[in-house]
């Protein structure tokens, strides 16, 4: 009887997930608690960290099947279901439809020149997709890793979903995290690359842009992006569907949902299956360690495009231009302006750089937007 008795447990310990747990699982178990330490002690973007770190923790714990595909016999698992939106490329755009909901567009228009921020700022997408080519991805992966560059989580998933799916999972993950993780990724290199006097520049008030101009810009921009790269259309348009929805004053329960509930029911199921798609016998290969060191690369470059431009416009222009807010021309919005706003205050006490740095951050999400619709042109 007792031999029986302990049979039973063994056979039961043999279910749980301690007995199935391996060195892969615990690795991705520790960078889960690492990236919600980060999200809820440090308070590094918590919206985004928070369900990404959740969702890897829980993918991770084995035998819970959440990322099972459906078979004959049984249904797949929660998670399998949910990231359907990440490989369809549904959740994309109406990310960006809350993001154009929620963004005032007024900084670009005030000031255009700062669009060249934004587009020099995508230098880091470009160099990094070379380098990706260097290191045998094909074309297609190359693409797909390059766009982490832009600090853009929908839009990588967008183009990896389409170019390079099999590496969907690392790309999305690597992306996501180093959005969370503009605070600490990008103030080192921006002051590396400015002087205190440069940084300490304030620069003067934007003129103010009426709603005309903000209700013709959305439509304006979706038909010259539209028409010049087609496959720009489903994240560029859902952007400026939302902000027309924003600037238009006649349809406030949309814009209201699409930037509150609808939004935040998107980055829910987006975060945690981005996160659930990190399981340890996919992600722990030297493949995802190079998309990681090359989407920092592509990450660290974008900024540095957009610091050194900004460099050059703050001598053009006779040291009128903060070149901080160059930084800002990733598309991580509107992280990458707080930062700038961040930065120019450690230099100097009087200086609010956050609505100019709000023309480069709005200019690098459209920017992003369309380096994901030339390389599909190129590539897809």
């Amino acid at each position: 009887m007792l031999q029986e008795i302990i049979a039973i447990l063994i056979d039961l310990w043999g279910t749980t997930g301690f007995a199935n747990m391996t060195q892969g699982h615990l690795i991705m178990i520790f960078i889960a608690c690492f990236f919600l330490y980060l999200a809820l002690v440090k308070e590094y973007e918590p919206l985004l960290l928070v369900p990404i770190s959740f969702g890897m923790l829980i993918t991770n714990l084995p035998l819970g099947g959440l990322m099972a595909a459906p078979t004959g016999e049984m249904a797949g698992g929660l998670m399998y279901y949910l990231y359907q939106g990440v490989k369809l490329g549904i959740y994309p755009p109406l990310i960006f439809l809350g993001v154009g909901a929620m963004t005032d567009f007024g900084p670009l228009i005030a000031n255009p020149k700062t669009l060249l921020l934004g587009a020099a700022a995508q230098i880091g997408i470009f160099a990094t997709f070379i380098g990706a080519l260097a290191l045998d991805f094909t074309p297609q992966e190359a693409g797909s890793i390059a766009i982490i560059g832009g600090a853009d989580g929908p839009t990588a998933i967008f183009l990896a979903a389409r170019l390079a799916p099999h590496l969907l999972g690392s790309i999305a993950l690597a992306a996501y995290s180093y959005m969370a993780l503009v605070p600490v990724i990008q103030p080192p290199i921006m002051r590396l690359l400015t002087t205190k006097k440069e940084r300490e520049t304030v620069m003067q008030q934007l003129r103010e842009v009426s709603k005309l101009e903000k209700v013709l810009f959305p439509i304006l921009v979706t038909l010259l992006v539209s028409l010049l790269l087609p496959p720009a259309t489903p994240l560029v348009g859902m952007l400026m569907l939302g902000n027309l929805f924003r600037e238009s004053g006649v349809v406030n329960r949309l814009s209201d949902t699409s930037q509150n509930h609808l939004m935040n029911i998107i980055v829910i199921f987006l975060g945690i299956t981005v996160g659930a798609s990190a399981q340890a016998e996919y992600f722990l290969t030297w493949e995802t360690v190079a998309i990681v060191v090359l989407g920092l690369a592509a990450f660290a470059a974008g900024t540095a495009g957009g610091v050194l431009f900004g460099k050059l416009m703050y001598y053009a222009t006779g040291g009128k231009v903060n070149p901080l807010i160059g930084s800002a021309g990733v598309s991580a919005v509107p992280m990458a302006a707080r930062v700038s706003q961040s930065e120019g205050r450690r230099a100097n006490p009087a200086n609010y750089l956050l609505m100019h740095a709000m023309g480069p951050n709005v200019a690098g999400v459209i920017g992003s937007a369309i380096a994901a619709g030339v390389l599909l042109s190129i590539l897809g």
